[in-house]
C-alpha cells in the first residue's frame, strides 16, 4: 500500500511519487500521513517535510515555508509558499 505524495509550489510541481509516509510540520503539530488517511486540511509552518519511501527507511527531508496540507482519497497534497532547494 502506498500513499501518492505532491508537493506544489506556486511556480511548479515539484514532486508527485507513491511513498509510504510523510510527516508534516502543521501549525497546530506535526502530522504523519499513511495511505487511508482520514481527510483533512490543515496549516503548515516552516520546517521540514519528512517523506518515509518504505517502512523503516530513514527519512529524506525536504524544508518548506509555509502554506497548507490537504489529505483526500486521492492522497496527500503539501501546497508550499516555498520550497528550499
Amino acid at each position: 500500500m502506498a500513499l501518492h505524495f505532491e508537493l506544489v509550489t506556486p511556480a511548479k510541481l515539484v514532486r508527485s511519487e507513491e511513498v509510504h509516509m510523510v510527516v508534516v510540520p502543521g501549525t497546530e503539530g506535526e502530522f504523519g500521513v499513511l495511505e487511508g488517511h482520514a481527510p483533512f486540511m490543515s496549516t503548515i509552518r516552516d520546517g521540514a517535510v519528512q517523506v518515509y519511501k518504505t517502512e523503516g527507511g530513514a527519512p529524506e527531508t525536504i524544508e518548506v515555508r509555509g502554506g497548507f496540507a490537504e489529505v483526500s482519497e486521492k492522497g496527500l497534497t503539501v501546497l508550499a509558499e516555498h520550497v528550499e532547494g
